[in-house]
């Protein structure tokens, strides 16, 4: 029976039927690195399934018997995939089926921190509203009709853009690496170098892969450039932005609120600045956790898993000539 080490985070569902077919060691909480049972499980592991277990060539060092590392998340800046690749170990993901419910929760985000939601509802709870009509100290801004601008059009920048145009008015502005004609047509949406983009949107919302072109992305300088009235989201990885400036900017009133679901740290620091300032809204990178959602992705890592252990090429190999290599 083949060997699996399931990690941090695989659906109880899924996890039982693997249990079915396969010899399944779960961890949690661990320090992979130092972890002696961990370790010796490792020597032994054909595959590997879960979320954000740092891969590096020292992991791979006690995994000679390693096929295939299956994410259960669309990220994978956790795989060091040049020591992988030269091992012949395939690396997969899960795209697509968290697209939606990540747009929802960046959209919500954007909603609840423009409208001043999360503040609102501790006034009320705290017992502060004590006239019927509130003043305007506690007012938010308009998010229909004014302008997104989105940073990184994939998938998931285009169902949000989708949700922006036709739910609420707004109008799309994008900055990718290549230009996306149905996006244009589809949305009337514009291209924009980084520098206009953030120049001339309301709304500033990240949504790229963390590499290392994008790693820092967003400093001092862009948020010097964007307008005072501005509203910054980070629904993408936690350093593509330097939180510190983030921090400064918010503080000096470079921009106005920003609503976060992802740190440079996680989970985030308790002395955190960004934890008491009552024009930032945090939720704890839950971009794709609702259940249904989280189900489908451990089906499809398992889906990836068990192609890449049984001979046959996964659905979503992050590096197709992996696949060529293994099977010649």
């Amino acid at each position: 029976m083949k060997k699996i080490i399931a990690y941090n985070r695989v659906e109880r569902p899924v996890l039982d039927d693997l249990k079915q077919r396969y010899d399944v060691r779960f961890f949690k909480g661990i320090d992979p690195a130092a972890d002696s049972e961990f370790l010796h499980e490792l020597q032994m592991a054909e595959g590997i399934i879960g979320l954000e277990l740092p891969v590096d060539e020292n992991l791979l060092n006690h995994a000679p018997n390693l096929k295939i590392i299956s994410n259960v998340s669309v990220g994978y800046n956790n795989l060091d995939l040049e020591a992988m690749k030269k091992r012949n170990i395939m690396a997969t993901n899960t795209p697509d089926v968290l697209n939606d419910t990540v747009a929802d929760t960046v959209f919500g985000i954007l909603i609840a921190t423009a409208r001043r939601i999360p503040e609102l509802d501790q006034y009320v709870k705290n017992g502060k509203w004590e006239i019927k009509a509130v003043g305007n100290d506690l007012f938010g801004t308009d998010v229909h009709h004014k302008t997104l601008g989105i940073i990184g059009m994939g998938r998931i920048g285009k169902a949000i853009a989708k949700r922006a145009h036709f739910g609420f008015d707004m109008d799309i502005l994008y900055h990718s690496r290549s230009r996306k004609p149905d996006v244009e047509s589809t949305f009337q949406a514009g291209y924009r170098s980084l520098d206009a983009l953030l120049q001339e949107s309301d709304f500033v919302c990240l949504i790229t892969p963390l590499t290392p072109e994008t790693e820092g992305l967003i400093g001092k300088r862009e948020f010097k450039m964007m307008k005072n009235s501005a509203i910054f989201i980070n629904g993408s990885r936690g350093k593509t932005v330097v939180e510190t400036d983030l921090i400064d900017a918010l503080r000096n009133g470079d921009i106005a609120a920003a609503g976060l679901d992802v740190y440079t740290n996680e989970p985030v620091e308790p002395d955190n600045p960004l934890l008491t300032m009552k024009n930032t809204v945090t939720t704890p990178h839950v971009g794709s956790s609702t259940h249904e959602t989280e189900l489908k992705m451990s089906e499809l890592a398992a889906e990836n898993l068990e192609a890449g252990l049984n001979g046959r090429k996964p659905p979503n190999l992050v590096d197709p000539s992996v696949w060529t290599e293994t099977t010649t």
